[in-house]
């Protein structure tokens, strides 16, 4: 990923006279909603630029300053390097990449499971190392990149090498037309605790890495979304890693849903799994879910054993793991214990509106 992006001329009034891409037309909507009869339109929108053209110039500040729900952050093009918090308390923020191409606006830090805290108190952990974290309910994000840039060959010492480029917790979350970048650990889809069962959804999304880079326990639900596995120079031979690592808890009937996706790679033919079910210490009774359906697999993919244990005491064959009508070479061999199939009758209730009950995510969420 290249470690600068060239900022596209921003401003407020350009955005919102001349429609540049998603964001004038959301924009506009959020302004247009806040109007009281007879009176001044109440101001929910927010311009971030690192050239100091806007409200902020940091993606924080602005999450700071916009305080209540419903707020809508519109990010002019560039990289804004830093970790970004998105608490509870932002109920219903928006942010958009201004541009409408998510390759211009990124958000990226480099801080890994084994970086040392600056206070001396320890590393951050997985969930410490997430360069943007997102705990609020109704969060939507568009054409927006979130990336770990964290790499192992620059800290050879570290044990520690799980690098979130983004953990989300919040229910009714969505993303349309966003990448997320990273290695192992990439996109964290989790929920605040376990008897929570956030809702997710993913549209149209990219999504890079190598050793369980989508991973979590929440009912997250993938359309038309690309999954990316990278080439690996530190191992001779595979398994290179694993796409998807679901932790569902055993009370949830649903986990992850990938539909019309494609999973391609830059790494050689079958040198990927598609999946391992990743059950933690902190929640030993965890009973991973992953459907996987009318999705094309690429060469990546080992069609022969697509699935594998984290942990001999938790076999993948004992969770909740399926497939239906996928295509490709890496979907080719269907033997059945080794790639459990749904019935034409057990698909129709793997669907969208099923995973996501009452919650219709669109374009223009809030």
């Amino acid at each position: 990923m290249p470690s600068h992006y060239s900022p596209m001329p921003f401003s407020r009034r350009t955005l919102l006279t001349t429609g540049a891409g998603v964001g004038a037309a959301l924009a506009l909507g959020s302004t247009s909603t806040a109007r009281a009869a007879g009176s001044r339109p109440a101001r929910r929108t927010l311009y971030v630029d690192p050239a100091g053209r806007g409200d902020h110039t940091t993606v924080q500040a602005a999450v700071n300053a916009a305080s209540g729900g419903g707020w809508t952050l519109v990010l002019a093009p560039g990289t804004y390097r830093e970790t970004v918090t998105v608490p509870e308390t932002s109920a219903g923020l928006t942010l958009i990449g201004a541009s409408g191409d998510p390759r211009d606006t990124v958000i990226v830090y480099d801080n890994a499971a084994g970086t040392p805290k600056p206070d001396g108190s320890g590393t951050y952990g997985t969930s410490g190392s997430a360069t943007t974290t997102v705990r609020a309910a109704g969060f939507a994000a568009h054409a927006i990149t979130f990336a770990n840039d964290w790499l192992r060959a620059d800290h050879p010492d570290y044990t520690g090498t799980q690098a979130v480029a983004l953990k989300v917790t919040g229910d009714r979350s969505a993303f349309f037309r966003c990448r997320f970048l990273g290695h192992q650990d990439t996109l964290y889809a989790d929920t605040a605790d376990l008897g929570a069962f956030a809702r997710q959804y993913f549209r149209d999304c990219y999504v890079e890495g190598d050793v369980d880079f989508v991973f979590g326990r929440a009912t997250a639900v993938f359309e038309r979304c690309r999954f990316h596995t990278l080439t690996r120079s530190d191992l001779a031979a595979a398994p290179y890693g694993f796409v998807f690592a679901p932790s569902t808890a055993v009370a949830n009937p649903r986990g992850y849903l990938v539909s019309r996706s494609r999973v391609t790679s830059g790494a050689p033919d079958a040198y990927y799994k598609l999946a391992r079910p990743w059950v933690p210490s902190s929640d030993t009774t965890a009973r991973p879910m992953l459907t996987v359906r009318e999705t094309h697999l690429g060469r990546g993919i080992d069609a022969v054993t697509p699935y594998a244990n984290m942990r001999d005491a938790y076999p993948w064959q004992d969770q909740r793991f399926a497939e239906y009508r996928n295509t490709g070479p890496g979907a080719a061999v269907t033997i059945p214990p080794n790639r459990p199939q749904l019935t034409r009758s057990q698909a129709e209730s793997a669907t969208r509106a099923a995973y996501l009950t009452d919650w219709a995510p669109t374009g223009k969420d809030r």
